[in-house]
């Protein structure tokens, strides 16, 4: 019963029939998307990993120096990191952008002595 319930909701809201359309009118669009969401997933597994490790070096410091130490290592890493990540993302954008607008492009131009009054 609550499936029947959250497939009314849906079909109610347009969201699917939304992502259908979207898919369907722009591929380019569709792929990036999806390409942006695996590498954000990618990326947050990663830097999950990372986290984990740096807790247990930190957990492992006999020293402050050496917490410091570990702590601006991890800070610098992870700004890096999440800089090209975010370049990443940046450049999937632009890119996408510029097919679609490829693809808008009708390569005929209008003067202003051809338009109807």
């Amino acid at each position: 019963m609550a499936k029947s319930n959250q497939t009314r909701a849906n079909t109610s809201s347009g969201a699917p029939a939304m992502a259908a359309a979207v898919m369907a009118l722009n591929p380019a669009l569709t792929k990036a998307w999806l390409e942006m969401m695996s590498d954000s997933a990618r990326f947050l597994a990663e830097r999950l990993q990372k986290d984990l490790e740096t807790q247990k070096a930190m957990l492992a410091c006999k020293t402050p120096a050496e917490l410091l130490q570990i702590q601006a290592e991890f800070f610098k890493t992870a700004m890096e990191q999440y800089s090209e990540h975010a370049m990443r993302l940046k450049e999937t954008m632009t890119t996408v952008t510029e097919e679609t607008v490829k693809g808008v492009r009708s390569g005929h131009s209008r003067g202003y002595d051809d338009v109807p009054l």
